[in-house]
């Protein structure tokens, strides 16, 4: 039996990535981002979700994009990892995408050593790249976040 999977697509550029529907909390439009100072390069800042501190990615940083300002047509989608919630500064939201999980492609198969990508699924308008959300945030990075946070 073919097992379907969700997951949200966002963009970055003209480039498209997706983050497991069952690790997204939601997805709503750019707020002011609070500077951490100390902080991983990874990490913009904080923002305040409903009470709770929430640490900001910078997603281009990750995948080595051109830095680009925060602008108000940018979205947030809030995510939460195996450690924690985070946020994650994306272009645009394009919606839920199901797929069988025998279309997904192992990155290894196509470009071997590709960082934070969990699988790859090819669709007629190009490739959709599935972010893996516990590999995005190197151990030394969370243990720096986490003394920041707590501090």
């Amino acid at each position: 039996m073919i097992r379907p999977s969700q997951v949200v697509v966002f963009a970055l550029d003209e480039r498209r990535f997706a983050l497991r529907l069952s690790s997204v909390e939601r997805a709503v439009r750019a707020v002011e981002v609070t500077p951490l100072p100390k902080a991983p390069a990874v990490i913009l800042g904080v923002i305040d979700v409903q009470g709770s501190i929430i640490p900001v990615f910078d997603v281009r940083r990750r995948f080595r994009l051109p830095d680009k300002a925060v602008g108000l047509d940018d979205h947030i989608i809030i995510v939460h990892t195996a450690q924690r919630s985070v946020a994650l500064v994306v272009d645009s939201v394009a919606g839920v995408m199901e797929f069988a999980e025998e279309e997904a492609v192992p990155p290894q198969a196509i470009v071997p050593g590709i960082e934070y990508v969990a699988g790859i699924v090819k669709r007629p308008d190009g490739m959709v790249f599935i972010h893996d959300l516990d590999q995005f945030l190197a151990m030394d990075e969370a243990r720096q976040l986490e003394g920041v946070l707590s501090s």
